[in-house]
């Protein structure tokens, strides 16, 4: 058996507010299922720091925490997972957990534990273990503490100890920390509030790890250009606000680490109870004239050095929609088109990239719909569109973006006003430039949204398959609509055709 992988961090606790801050800090980043072990001295507080983590997990501050001295195990409903916190001094045999009920209590519990060694190798190696010394030459009151994590445990208190360093360098270590409801992707996000009512987000977003390759030796997110670590974010936020939109500032980062202190731009979207607010949706739409008018670069400056824009290109655009052949296909539709059906739907999807790809370019951010555009209504102009989810951004057609927002795959846009924003957009578009197509960009945003369409239900198959996130697939119907409609337009004629042969559940109908 190879060795757990161990990290260790040691620092100073002066007094009981710093064991309650201590108990906060490692609240952030424990989950169910996870083991804590306490260790240390005789009388350095490893109950009370216990007993603050308890009442941290449970939202309850004066929650009642003895100690199991006596009960051996005692357990709490947290928030959002129960906890069970063992003291196994008096256990004389790992043997006897079992006797306790030790299995079922911990099952898909927080564990706290004190004399973790009385348990032998019963326990996991997968742990945090918090150890607390006496410290008396420092002072009264000093506490040593040791955090050392264990297995997966080992890359979460690395992460968490690099979080509490950047906030500390920015001014935001007394900020209280309120996680934000995470997206689809292995981002996730935290609202900070100092005393005095200041906000702002830190946003986690550690390096993606390559997946296994799919093609040419190659990755999934390298195929289709995703970013796999905080630079490119960086980059594009740069680039946005000096071509005067909103998106977040920058006010502390860590790239090494994925770590990053952003602006608050706040919580008011675009959309309310009803759907869509056509007025916001409109500003959005018209922010996309704007930004495609423009002459945009393809390297933004950087230091230490230049980021390159990737091209949206031919193996993109063709990884993402065999997605749907990989995942909604099998797991959704109930499908399983041959190999050769298979390789007639790419081809005549590269057939049809072709025309995209020789067609105008500009920064397609990837993700501009509802869930990130922020409402900045104190702003004037385009700056009233706050965008805060572009680190995706390529080079490639603009009807992209605009068939992402007109045709959003969480809340529904009805055709009509579909239909009226686009007609918005194009009026502006050639309103900027009397060379502007009409039926040319109309026909690509029959493509691009097909394409996106076609994707995203892969994606959300993908999601509740493998992610186990099965509030996905409530937006299925949405998206098959979407779908539907550009599927009639003459250009997708043969794409059309190949559904209706090899997976007619996609032309099919079904309650939203």
């Amino acid at each position: 058996m190879t060795q757990a992988q161990t990290v260790r961090f040691e620092f100073d606790l002066t007094d009981e507010t710093a064991t309650n801050l201590l108990a906060h800090r490692i609240a952030g980043f424990v989950s169910a299922g996870d083991l804590i072990t306490l260790s240390g001295d005789l009388g350095a507080g490893k109950t009370t720091l216990a007993r603050a983590l308890i009442r941290e997990l449970t939202s309850d501050a004066r929650l009642e925490v003895p100690s199991p001295t006596f009960t051996l195990m005692q357990v709490y409903d947290g928030q959002r997972f129960p906890i069970v916190h063992a003291d196994l001094y008096r256990i004389k045999s790992p043997d006897e957990l079992v006797e306790l009920g030790w299995d079922e209590a911990a099952e898909g519990a927080l564990v706290l534990v004190e004399w973790a060694e009385r348990a032998g190798d019963q326990l996991p190696e997968d742990k945090l273990d918090v150890m607390l010394l006496l410290s008396p030459h420092k002072g009264e009151g000093f506490r040593k503490v040791v955090l050392t994590g264990s297995g997966t445990f080992a890359g979460r208190l690395s992460r968490a100890m690099s979080v509490d360093a950047l906030l500390a360098r920015a001014g935001w270590a007394d900020a209280k920390r309120r996680f934000m409801l995470g997206d689809a992707s292995t981002r996730a996000y935290e609202r900070l509030e100092k005393p005095d009512g200041s906000k702002c987000i830190l946003m986690i977003s550690p390096k993606r790890p390559d997946g296994p390759p799919v093609r040419f030796g190659k990755s999934y997110s390298q195929l289709a250009h995703l970013a796999e670590d905080v630079i490119p974010f960086f980059a594009i936020q740069r680039g946005l606000l000096l071509e005067g939109f909103s998106a977040p500032e920058l006010f502390a980062k860590d790239a090494g680490n994925g770590l990053a202190i952003l602006e608050d731009l706040g919580t008011e979207g675009i959309i309310d109870a009803q759907g869509p607010i056509p007025e916001r949706y409109g500003a959005a739409a018209l922010a996309l004239a704007e930004l495609h008018k423009l002459d945009l670069p393809t390297t933004i400056d950087m230091v230490p050095a230049p980021y390159a824009i990737p091209p949206y290109d031919l193996e993109a655009m063709s990884i993402e929609i065999e997605l749907i052949l990989d995942w909604y296909a099998h797991h959704v539709a109930k499908a399983f088109p041959a190999s050769g059906a298979r390789a007639i739907f790419v081809n005549l999807w590269r057939n049809l990239f072709q025309e995209i790809i020789a067609g105008p370019k500009t920064w397609v951010l990837r993700d501009y719909h509802s869930p990130n555009i922020i409402w900045l209504p104190e702003r004037e102009g385009i700056k009233k569109v706050g965008i805060i989810d572009f680190q995706d951004c390529a080079i490639g057609h603009p009807a992209y973006d605009v068939a992402s927002l007109l045709q959003d795959a969480r809340v529904t846009v009805s055709d009509v006003l579909e239909m009226k924003l686009l007609g918005q957009y194009l009026r502006q578009r050639k309103a900027d430039d009397e060379t502007f197509d009409f039926e040319a960009f109309a026909r690509a945003y029959a493509i691009m949204g097909a394409q996106r369409a076609t994707k995203v239900l892969g994606i959300f198959a993908r999601l509740d398959k493998r992610d186990s996130k099965p509030q996905y697939l409530a937006h299925i119907p949405r998206v098959k609509h979407y779908l539907q409609k550009d599927l009639a337009h003459p250009a997708l004629a043969e794409i059309r055709a190949w559904f209706v042969a090899h997976m007619p559940q996609v032309l099919e109908s079904e309650p939203a």
